[in-house]
């Protein structure tokens, strides 16, 4: 149902935010000294992530079992990735050129929101920073504190990978929907104890609820690229992208 009701919202809701945007002068700005195919983008709605956004919180606190530590963090990373892109989109705006947030500006902030993360996740009284090699399935290193730079480097990373990757039709929003997805079904599997058995992998008490999350990403996701499929009529900007790749 999560998939469902963010799909809904995201679709019927893109041709209003489109216009919106277009009524508020917020488009997309192309370096110039960029490819020239990336030049006929010049102009077209930016922002598109906080439609992104908004359908998959809004299915969330439909559909999650709002007690769930995880769906929290998720929400948390989220929402404050999202943020850090709002500035950066916002920025870009006011300045009228694709200079947003200076890097280490940016890079400081979302290093903060992932080491809040992080924490969160280290001090549960049920988290296991254990590692769990693919193949190896004996082979299972306790990693410690340096879980949380492991964390922070994954979560800052696929960010600004996500980040880079926007900029053309449905290049980014694509290998979104497809790794939502796939977490999404290895969500089920870790949460699920006879699955998890079964398939000798690690079980992690109460992340199956996670399924809920991932499938609001896919059904947000499924929406949007409706719109951003050539020729693109929105894109995401760093507000869907930055807090997607993070999520």
């Amino acid at each position: 149902m999560a998939i469902l009701t963010a799909l809904v919202i995201s679709f019927f809701c893109g041709p209003w935010v489109i216009r919106k945007l277009q009524q508020l002068q917020v488009k997309q700005f192309v370096r110039q000294d960029g490819p020239s195919t990336h030049l006929g983008k010049e102009g077209t709605p930016t922002m598109g992530g906080t439609l992104i956004l908004f359908s998959i919180i809004l299915a969330v606190f439909l559909w999650a079992d709002l007690t769930n530590f995880y769906i929290w963090v998720a929400l948390f990373v989220t929402t404050g990735f999202g943020v850090i892109g709002f500035a950066d989109d916002y920025r870009k705006l006011t300045r009228k050129n694709s200079k947003g947030l200076f890097v280490k500006e940016k890079i400081l902030y979302q290093g903060a929101v992932a080491l809040a993360a992080s924490l969160m996740l280290y001090f549960y009284p049920t988290f296991k920073s254990t590692f769990s090699v693919p193949f190896f399935k004996e082979f299972m290193p306790n990693l410690g504190a340096f879980y949380i730079f492991l964390a922070i480097f994954v979560m800052v990373g696929t960010s600004n990978a996500v980040n880079l990757t926007d900029g053309l039709d449905g290049l980014a929003i694509g290998p979104v929907l497809i790794a939502a997805g796939t977490f999404m079904v290895l969500a089920y599997l870790v949460g699920h104890v006879k699955i998890a058995s079964y398939l000798q992998i690690p079980y992690v008490s109460g992340s199956g609820e996670l399924t809920i999350f991932c499938g609001a990403m896919v059904g947000a996701s499924m929406g949007f690229l409706w719109y951003n499929t050539y020729p693109a009529q929105i894109f995401m900007g760093d507000t869907g992208s930055v807090s997607l790749g993070a999520a």
